[in-house]
């Protein structure tokens, strides 16, 4: 069956630098987060801490920006039309997808070979990209537990020894980053399932022809082979 059309609309350039910089972001904490932890490059660790730290940073206050964004920022609801509204209802159930949970999940898992139409973002995807921000937010707050300027702040120590010490909020924290790796694989999987297209869309703009889909009537409408025709 062919696949609904990727349009820009459904990532603005804006969405596009923030992705960017969440994945520039989360490899770096992973790659400092590993030689901190086993310090096998002793030479480099001092870099690698500040490295981790300022990434840190960086990674959260963009997932703020991006959340407050997503109820600003207009986007595509759907892949196959330019028709745009407020991103964070993409984020949300809609009417295009809110009942077809089990018929991604069979797609997902081969048990399904046409992906059902309808909605920009399947339903596990929703799911997973509703839950990266509090795991942004926990990864952040159990750094900032950690590091030596803000350990001893009332909130950050009063969480350390709630966890039961620093041993154990470090444990927490390094732990976190195997489910960051494993998100990440994840993510890669549902968002190429389909074919490379979202992908090439979200980091390089690039669309892709395909079924034209209209989210006022929920029902193919047509076909886009050549996108860029209609610039």
């Amino acid at each position: 069956m062919a696949h609904l059309a990727h349009y820009r609309e459904a990532h603005p350039m804006v969405f596009v630098v923030t992705h960017w910089i969440n994945l520039v972001s989360m490899i770096l904490l992973i790659l400092t987060g590993f030689i901190i932890h086993y310090p096998f490059l002793a030479g480099l660790t001092g870099i690698c801490r500040g490295v981790h730290v300022f990434c840190g940073f960086v990674l959260f206050l963009n997932c703020v920006f991006r959340v407050i964004a997503s109820f600003i920022v207009k986007t595509s609801p759907t892949g196959g039309t330019r028709k745009q509204t407020t991103d964070i209802k993409s984020w949300l159930p809609q009417k295009d997808n809110r009942h077809q949970a089990l018929e991604w999940i069979k797609y997902y898992l081969f048990l399904k070979k046409d992906h059902p139409l309808g909605a920009k973002l399947g339903v596990p995807q929703k799911l997973s990209y509703l839950l990266i921000p509090f795991l942004i937010l926990v990864m952040f707050w159990t750094g900032l537990c950690l590091w030596g300027e803000t350990m001893n702040v009332p909130a950050f120590a009063a969480t350390t020894t709630l966890v039961g010490g620093a041993m154990s909020m470090r444990i927490i924290h390094y732990y976190g980053m195997f489910v960051f790796i494993i998100f990440m694989f994840i993510h890669v999987y549902l968002a190429n399932v389909e074919s490379t297209a979202p992908t090439k869309l979200m980091f390089f703009h690039k669309e892709h022809g395909g079924l034209v889909y209209d989210p006022d009537i929920h029902n193919i409408v047509g076909e886009d082979m050549d996108p860029s025709a209609d610039k």
